[in-house]
């Protein structure tokens, strides 16, 4: 089999921001959902494996289809705000959409399935048009929607199924905003409400059955802080028939009848116990999944349950006593975070998963040398909101997203000992800001500026502390990486003020621990709040969340004010001597390009040309020439003056554009690229067409001699959808064709060559060679396409140390491959690795 054009080598993304979204598997895969799509998440393996594409809104809910043998699933059931449910299926190991099941009026908010036989499936949803539906997906690829429920004016917010006991009768829980458990029964084709559990004094926000030898429990949690754990068995016939003996105490059973065929069998419902530990809404229960031994399950009795008090709880009965306690608690401290939405058990019980508010995951493990311990490990993390934009370090060797959530996070590559593969990881968040990020632009390797929904340019630089962490991660040597980041008067970390925007820098001496005297003597009252909550780590693995909150920001060096509205675009030239910046503009007067020189921060000059926002920049590779595209639909390109004695910094002078007449693009130009050989850049507009334009110099006279006039030199390349990003690849292919990479306003990215010098009214100067398949593509549209600047794949390279053999063939195997990085609105940054050899 060929060896792909496109494959996936990391998608970054988080959990959505509802309860019941995340769900882990028999087989040890998570699920969850992201934007509108599931992804499946391996903890072992720690990458995104599967990303599945179906739902055209928020996906709200994902559930597992457990069997009964627990072995690994076949089938994943996930619910959405497009109203709709889609129950998925394994077939030659990848996940396709099986069967719709459309009929609520509303978002689904909560869903969970059985097997009644084996090819049957029974799905339970709750929806926010107050109704309860029950569904029959059969072997056909049918859905059949057997019962709705409708509660009036209440919501249902969590729905469990499972079978009663010595039977093959489910039973339904469901708990919502009247603070009741209601359970219904399906017999005989009828679905009875058997009666309603009263206890709790808020909505319950959460139930799920466990099957117990003959029996079934019943947790539920609500928003009164508590958790109830209910106990259901059968009564048999003399049972249910003695009179109660009123010497003995025991908890109040409540009694319901099921009919299944001609037996009719009695069941009892009673309370087991109360737990108290929460001290916020309690949002999600979880019981540990069964073992399959000697062809029964094994239920343990251990319950976990996740808070808005940002703690996670492990419950279990006491042996000998029987009464249930607090096992474990794991939680968050510090941080501006809410708490937790869910909460999951691996299968074997010895890991642990919450997702909180701002849909980062949080997971545990059991520490094997110490008997219940458990420390935090080392988990995917993402966006919450759009990707705005991305840029890759000079380098090559990590990427910088920015993001409508506000924050700025850094992604490498690392590799843990034992491990085949290196993995990418979040190991730092520079800037977590009160706007929404807009834009940023690498300047030197350590140094970045970034732009926000705010008339402010902010500038930050890497501390000490992240350049040694970074060392450790990647695997390269500090002492090379400091002496290229000027270590002298590199701060330790930084910290932002309690009621500030900006990172301040936290020195060496402001580490130091103040001494008891001093303690006791408070000169004000600002003396005791702490001014700083940075703690210097050092790192061998990637941080958890809530080191990533606070010990991972880069300090803000610079402020950059001139622009009159919110930042829209930024780009920096390949010397990292200057930026150019532009902002959203209704008016020409605002739509201007403002240069700024990077050694003194100073505004450098204006460039007037265009009349509404400038969408995007690109100085080229030799920066020498600065382009710019506009939402005017036109392109201007500005020309370095040769430096003079009067004014050694660099000035820039309009050198050419389109106009009204010129413009081929008929819509807002949403992106453009250079050439690597700074000779031809590329247009990409909403309008479906992509352009080339050249020549920006002419051939081996080394110096750019400008031509006369540069006009289009490729033919018009319709990509059939807007072509919100653009960018060529810094490597040439064969024949001296150039790769270039189109990302779709649909999510797709498209891969083409385009060869100057063809005659290119034929349209022959294009050839397509690969695009993204369905579960590769963004869901949303793509913002920002960035090749790495180098050949090689990074966290490849330096793979074998010792022993060097075939290190030839290594090396010319690895220049084989280039990465992508792209950014897109559905909130996922992903890195595709690009076989050239195969294209």
């Amino acid at each position: 089999m060929a060896a792909p054009v496109i494959e996936t080598c990391h998608v970054a993304c988080c959990a959505n921001r509802t309860p019941n979204v995340v769900s882990w598997g028999r087989g040890g895969t998570i699920a969850f959902g992201t934007c509108t799509s599931v992804a499946l998440y391996d903890p072992q393996e720690r990458r995104v494996v599967a990303v599945l594409n179906g739902h055209t809104g928020r996906v709200n809910t994902v559930q597992w289809i457990h069997r009964e043998d627990c072995a690994p699933e076949s089938h994943l059931v996930s619910g959405g705000s497009d109203n709709r449910l889609i129950v998925w299926e394994v077939k030659n190991g990848k996940f396709i959409e099986s069967v719709e099941c459309k009929g609520h009026t509303g978002p689904v908010c909560a869903v969970d399935a059985i097997y009644v036989e084996d090819p049957k499936i029974l799905v339970a949803s709750s929806s926010s048009d107050s109704t309860v539906r029950l569904w029959l997906c059969n072997g056909a690829k049918e859905a059949e929607c057997l019962h709705t429920l409708s509660f009036g004016s209440s919501f249902m917010m969590d729905v469990s199924l499972a079978l009663l006991p010595g039977s093959r009768v489910p039973i339904l829980a469901c708990g919502g905003d009247n603070s009741q458990v209601h359970l219904y029964v399906l017999s005989n084709g009828e679905l009875q409400k058997a009666m309603s559990l009263q206890g709790h004094d808020d909505w319950v926000r959460g139930v799920a059955w466990a099957s117990l030898g003959g029996e079934l429990l019943l947790a539920s949690c609500s928003q009164d802080c508590l958790i109830r754990v209910w106990r259901l068995c059968a009564k048999s016939g003399t049972d249910a028939r003695i009179e109660d003996n009123l010497t003995i105490i025991k908890m109040k059973e409540d009694v319901f009848k099921v009919k299944d065929g001609d037996v009719s069998s009695v069941f009892a419902v009673s309370l087991e116990t109360v737990l108290a530990g929460h001290e916020n809404w309690v949002y999600g229960v979880h019981w540990q999944p069964p073992l399959y031994k000697g062809g029964e399950q094994k239920q343990f009795l251990s319950l976990l349950s996740a808070s808005m008090d940002k703690t996670m709880i492990l419950w279990a009965p006491e042996e000998g006593s029987g009464v249930w306690v607090e096992q474990v608690r794991v939680g968050e401290v510090g941080g501006n975070t809410l708490g937790f939405y869910g909460c999951q058990m691996s299968p074997d019980g010895s890991m642990i998963v919450a997702h909180a508010f701002h849909g980062a995951l949080h997971l545990w493990c059991k520490d094997k040398d110490r008997q219940g311990h458990w420390r935090p490990g080392v988990v995917i993390s993402g966006h919450f909101n759009e990707v705005q934009d991305l840029s890759w370090d000079p380098e090559g060797e990590f990427i910088l997203s920015v993001g409508s959530d506000q924050t700025t996070r850094l992604f490498t590559p690392w590799r843990k000992q034992d491990a085949k593969q290196a993995t990418w990881h979040e190991i730092s968040r520079p800037q977590i800001h009160g706007y929404d990020m807009q834009c940023l632009a690498m300047v030197g390797r350590f140094q970045f500026v970034s732009g926000a929904d705010e008339k402010v340019l902010r500038v930050f630089q890497a501390p000490r502390n992240f350049v040694e962490n970074f060392a450790n991660i990647s695997g390269t040597s500090r002492e090379k990486l400091l002496t290229s980041s000027d270590s002298a008067s590199l701060p330790e970390g930084a910290s932002t003020p309690a009621l500030g925007l900006s990172n301040k820098a936290v020195f060496q001496g402001d580490l130091a621990q103040k001494t008891n005297e001093e303690e006791r003597q408070f000169n004000s009252v600002s003396d005791q709040y702490q001014e700083s909550y940075f703690h210097p780590l050092i790192m061998t693995e990637p941080p958890p969340e809530d080191h990533l909150l606070q010990n991972t920001l880069w300090p803000e060096v610079q402020k950059l004010y001139g622009h009159g509205f919110e930042m829209f675009c930024l780009a920096s030239d390949s010397a990292r001597t200057v930026v150019a910046s532009a902002c959203k503009a209704s008016k020409a007067e605002h739509a201007a390009v403002l240069l700024w020189s990077t050694a003194t921060w100073r505004q450098l000059q204006t460039l007037p040309s265009h009349t509404l926002t400038v969408t995007q920049m690109a100085f080229s590779p030799d920066a020498q020439l600065l382009l710019a595209v506009s939402r005017d639909r036109t392109w201007s390109l500005w020309r370095r003056n040769l430096p003079t004695p009067e004014s050694p910094e660099p000035q820039f002078s309009l050198y050419a554009h389109t106009g009204k007449n010129t413009a081929i693009h008929s819509r807002i130009i949403w992106s453009c690229d250079w050439s690597p050989d700074s000779k031809y850049f590329v247009t990409s507009s909403r309008d479906k067409k992509v352009i080339v334009w050249g020549p920006c110099r002419l051939e081996d006279s080394g110096d750019t001699i400008i031509p006369p006039e540069i006009k289009p030199c490729s033919s018009i390349l319709d990509v059939g959808d807007s072509a919100t990003a653009v960018a060529f690849c810094p490597v040439l292919c064969s024949e001296n064709s150039y790769l270039l990479a189109v990302g779709l306003e649909s999510g797709r990215i498209l891969l083409y060559r385009w060869r100057p010098g063809q005659e290119p009214a034929g349209g022959r100067d294009w050839s397509s060679c690969g695009e993204t398949d369905i579960l590769q593509s963004h869901a949303l549209r793509v913002k920002r396409l960035r090749w790495r600047p180098r050949t090689g794949r990074v966290g490849q390279e330096n793979n074998k140390k010792d022993g060097q053999t075939d290190g030839e063939s290594e090396v010319e195997e690895e220049s084989s491959w280039v990465q992508l990085a792209s950014a897109s609105a559905d909130r996922s940054v992903k890195i595709f690795n690009i076989n050239k050899r195969a294209l």
